[in-house]
């Protein structure tokens, strides 16, 4: 699965597969050294932390093998590539047990349009069957649950808090590149917030960005902190050259889904819920498009968005937000000009229909959000109730 990603002119390839958050309030996991030890006992000191993290982690981690079949052939499809002979195609992928009733955080794209699910433990030869619980495309999320692993065979890892990560800590990424069973990488949190294209529409949201190695097959592995607390999920990376056989690979630059989007949206995974980011029901164009005489002749602001139509029984026609009814012929294109322009929601300013859905992001079904518009010149401020039936 991979996805072309263009910061600027450059364009990269972005292979879905890839890293999150950081630091929390627990202790960090570390081991003791001899008060005798030279000078490089700050560097073994830094070693036997990532070695107790690894070891009281690794019982947590799950290789997943997923079996698709493609619509229509009889054929399966995956990661992994397609059989030209109908034979089974098995995609691979990671993922970690978040509590002691079996569930398993992991990737959408890890499972999608999976026919079969089997996930097994490090050391252990036999492998599980799971099913899927609740999925959450846009955010790149899937929740499973194995009940035929005995309780005592793993260990649920515990959840950090990824608002509280830090620029330089310790990230420590765990899963299976290339098949390669259970593996460890290190490095650090590069970045915090960095917006990245996510999800089956390539919703821009923020995400944790990492230098620790993760490749295919880490999708939806856990990325932890110096506590051995997930700060993330790995889920993607940037990749300016692929391999001869058109696999994206690993340089350096990895992101991963803030623990804390997930930890949102868990309990309604759990109840079997297909959970997308929330939409308010407008259609709309960028103010900045306009020429200057049309904003002037409107009495429009230099930035957001203004409305054009408003879906009924939508949370802006419930807001009463209202779209345009004038009709202006700008070129080759037809605008509906008079309705309101929308500046800011949730506190974050709006430029494009982008940024509304980013803001949204963070939202959950049946809360309410804040919206500033104008109106004939004037600033207004109207509540959204994302009610859940208007949510999807």
């Amino acid at each position: 699965m991979l996805r072309t990603f263009t910061p600027g002119l450059l364009a990269v390839t972005i292979l879905l597969g890839a890293c999150e958050q950081q630091t929390s309030q627990r202790t960090p996991v570390t081991a003791s050294v001899p008060a005798s030890a030279p000078a490089e006992s700050a560097a073994l000191e830094y070693e036997e932390n990532t070695i107790s993290v690894t070891d009281e982690s690794q019982n947590g981690v799950v290789f997943i093998t997923r079996r698709n079949q493609m619509p229509g052939t009889g054929m399966d499809s995956s990661e992994a590539g397609e059989d030209a002979s109908g034979q089974d195609v098995t995609g691979t992928g990671s993922g970690f047990f978040v509590d002691d009733q079996g569930f398993i955080l992991t990737n959408f794209h890890v499972v999608e349009g999976a026919q079969q699910v089997t996930v097994h433990l490090p050391d252990r030869k036999r492998e599980f069957p799971a099913r899927i619980v609740g999925v959450a495309p846009e955010y790149d999320l899937a929740l499973l649950q194995t009940t035929d692993i005995p309780d005592d065979l793993y260990d649920p890892l515990e959840l950090g808090d990824s608002d509280q990560v830090r620029v330089g800590a310790k990230a420590i990424a765990m899963g299976s590149p290339f098949g390669l069973e259970f593996s460890v990488t290190q490095g650090i949190v590069s970045a915090k917030n960095r917006v990245v294209p996510t999800g089956i529409n390539g919703i821009p949201q923020n995400s944790i960005q990492t230098d620790a190695a993760i490749n295919p097959g880490n999708s939806g592995g856990p990325l932890l902190n110096s506590a051995a607390e997930v700060i993330g999920i790995n889920t993607m990376i940037l990749s300016p050259g692929t391999a001869a056989s058109g696999t994206g690979q690993n340089a350096g630059v990895g992101f991963a889904i803030p623990i804390n989007t997930a930890k949102a949206i868990l309990p309604r995974l759990k109840a079997g819920e297909t959970v997308n980011v929330p939409r308010i029901g407008v259609t709309g164009i960028p103010v900045a498009l306009l020429p200057g005489e049309v904003r002037q002749e409107f009495n429009l602001p230099d930035d957001g968005v203004l409305v054009q139509e408003v879906s009924p029984a939508s949370p802006a026609a419930g807001a009463g937000l209202q779209g345009g009814l004038r009709r202006l012929e700008l070129g080759e294109a037809a605008l509906l000009m008079g309705g309101d322009v929308i500046t800011r929601i949730a506190g974050q300013p709006v430029t494009t229909l982008q940024d509304i859905q980013t803001a949204l992001v963070s939202q959950q079904g049946g809360g309410t959000v804040e919206l500033m518009i104008q109106r004939d010149g004037e600033t207004r401020e109207l509540v959204l109730n994302l009610a859940a039936r208007n949510v999807e």
